[in-house]
């Protein structure tokens, strides 16, 4: 406690308490992850100041060309979480594989899967990024970990988070009781609870989308933006605002603090890919979050945190955001489905 404030320790070890035998494995990791989203912000914070913007000059799994800190954020995420014995392995949106904790570290009852720097494509431009994470139990605890083990469904998760790394840095997460906000005190370095039992309003004015990919949506997704634009005029009777950041966590917490919806849908741009954001490590966290938040997120046809993973990249289409707005896009993609 610090002054009369809730930090991120404290509150992980009040919720721990209520977790019969609990062993304080959960809560070390939880803090092992706060410090690594501690060391990320700062390298975020100097920027060209270090040299630390740009590309690398390498390319990820995915094909996209990794930034500096892409590859800096996600050595710190490694070594920050695979010595204390808390995890048997690790996977990355930036390693090609699993990542085992090495033998020469005990090997714990958890998993971690993360995207180190969502959002990096903005980082030169000085747009809000952030660090994703989901967190799983691991089949064979105390084992070193294999493919398969990462690839459970995402309503088996047993945490989910992102740091954001914007004007101040925050830390939102879930454990399966309701989703709460943390706002990084520089002057203690410590996490503080600022923004508890955070839920996302049923109905809104606001969409989020890459309107340049019009010409590829499929019709359910195009009826919803079209009658959005319609306005006042159209058939919602209302006017409804764009929004487009092109930062995964931005978006989240926009929609989390004051409603609306985003839409990465799939479409026929490129044929071979059946969405463009990552199933374990960007589409399941943030189900997660916004599920336990009061919203809804699916691939337009399916439950997101019901979708069975079958490897390690796979891509998955994503809508997320208030309850009734969501609800709407999928019955149109019922609808479409229905008459096909």
């Amino acid at each position: 406690m610090i002054e009369g404030r809730t930090t991120l320790t404290q509150f992980i070890i009040e919720e721990q308490r209520h977790v019969a035998g609990a062993s304080g494995d959960f809560t070390g990791l939880l803090n092992d992850i706060a410090t690594a989203c501690k060391a990320i912000a700062a390298s975020v914070s100097k920027g060209a100041l270090v040299g630390v913007l740009g590309s690398a000059g390498a390319e990820n799994v995915q094909g996209e060309v990794q930034k500096k800190l892409d590859v800096i954020s996600n050595d710190v995420m490694t070594r920050s979480n695979e010595w204390a014995g808390h995890l048997a392995g690790m996977a990355s949106e930036e390693m090609d594989d699993i990542y085992p904790i090495p033998s020469r570290f005990p090997r714990g009852k958890y998993l971690l899967v993360f995207d180190p720097l969502d959002g990096s494509s903005n980082i030169d431009v000085n747009i809000t990024v952030g660090t994703i994470f989901s967190i799983l139990r691991s089949p064979r605890p105390g084992e070193e970990a294999a493919l398969e083990d990462f690839l459970q469904p995402g309503a088996q998760q047993v945490c989910a988070g992102f740091a954001l790394y914007g004007p101040s840095t925050l830390l939102v997460l879930t454990t399966g009781h309701g989703v709460n906000g943390f706002t990084l005190d520089r002057d203690v370095g410590e996490f503080i609870l600022t923004h508890p039992n955070m839920r996302i309003a049923e109905d809104t004015q606001e969409f989020a989308i890459n309107a340049s990919n019009e010409r590829f949506w499929e019709w359910p997704v195009k009826r919803y933006v079209d009658e959005c634009l319609a306005g006042k005029t159209g058939p919602r009777g209302k006017d409804f605002n764009m929004r487009w950041i092109a930062s995964l966590v931005a978006e989240t917490y926009r929609i989390l603090t004051r409603g609306g919806v985003f839409m990465y849908p799939k479409d026929t741009k490129d044929p071979g890919k059946p969405g463009r954001l990552r199933l374990l490590y960007e589409a399941n966290p943030v189900a997660f979050i916004i599920e336990q938040a009061g919203g809804r997120c699916t691939t337009g046809l399916q439950r997101m945190l019901d979708v069975k993973p079958d490897g390690l990249h796979q891509r998955v289409p994503l809508i997320f955001g208030s309850r009734n707005e969501v609800e709407r896009i999928e019955r149109y993609h019922h609808e479409l489905k229905a008459a096909a």
